[in-house]
């Protein structure tokens, strides 16, 4: 597939159901796991505009930013640490509609209002997590968990 990415109006189901075709033929006979992250998060960066997307990976006992689109971030999260820390300690994506109000949220930018984490499970794993922030309140819904966690089943785990 050429690596051209088409961007689509239309509901947000609509915008996934879209993309997810297009990054199953980016991704086909990849097998390096940095470049298939890479794309998927300028893929859901160039369609849908959030605000900030990228991977965490669990590196020993913390989480390492891996490859993202957005204003610069936290370098590693600790188990339990906000947002992120939180969704791979507890193993289940998390939405949060309000960033303010989630205990403990670390504030990489200000200007983050909303996010959604979705843990990255790989044979009975949590091998990272895929962080999404929105500069708007309650961009997050059952809706996103459901393409993003499908999105992630794309990527072949192979670290």
């Amino acid at each position: 597939m050429a690596e051209d990415l088409h961007v689509t109006a239309g509901s947000k189901e609509d915008q996934y159901n879209n993309l997810i075709p297009q990054l199953v033929g980016l991704l086909h006979g990849e097998d390096d796991l940095v470049a298939n992250m890479s794309n998927v998060v300028a893929a859901l960066k160039q369609q849908f505009g959030f605000f900030w997307v990228g991977f965490y990976l669990v590196k020993q006992d913390e989480l390492v930013l891996g490859p993202f689109q957005g204003p610069v971030a936290c370098t590693r999260i600790q188990r339990g640490r906000g947002v992120c820390g939180s969704a791979w300690e507890k193993g289940i994506t998390l939405i949060v509609p309000d960033v303010s109000k989630f205990p403990g949220h670390i504030a990489c930018s200000s200007l983050s209002k909303s996010e959604i984490v979705i843990p990255i499970k790989h044979k009975g794993n949590i091998l990272g997590v895929l962080d999404v922030d929105s500069d708007t309140l309650n961009a997050f819904d059952q809706i996103d968990k459901l393409y993003l966690e499908k999105i992630l089943g794309l990527i072949e785990w192979n670290y």
